[in-house]
């Protein structure tokens, strides 16, 4: 029931989150059959044009990997929280679906999108 977190990762998994993390302007950590990281593709998808395009969208299920588990403990010691999806702009966690739900309703998310 309680999670107890080492006091590091393990070093491969560090270095695999933040090489993912680096391979794209927006990066998703996600679980296929998640419904927040349909919704989170979803509307992230409806934003690819002319200055948003498929290559700076970088989805990852984690789901598929042995180590998933590690996976998300690590992006709790970096982001605060482990549920998928985690979504990374820029290189900085914008939180998950609620928090992308957010800018997109505001008027936000194109901007943050754009920023290159």
């Amino acid at each position: 029931m309680w999670r107890f977190l080492s006091s590091s990762p393990p070093p491969e998994i560090a270095a695999y989150v933040q090489k993912e993390i680096q391979s794209a302007h927006v990066v998703l950590f996600t679980k296929s059959y998640c419904p927040y990281c349909v919704k989170a593709i979803e509307i992230l998808r409806s934003y690819i044009g002319s200055s948003f395009t498929c290559s700076d969208l970088r989805i990852i299920d984690i789901r598929t990997r042995a180590d998933c588990s590690k996976v998300q403990d690590y992006l709790e010691s970096i982001t605060g929280a482990r549920t998928v999806p985690r979504i990374f702009i820029g290189k900085r966690c914008i939180g998950g679906c609620n928090d992308l739900e957010y800018l997109h309703s505001m008027k936000a998310l194109a901007e943050l999108l754009e920023q290159k």
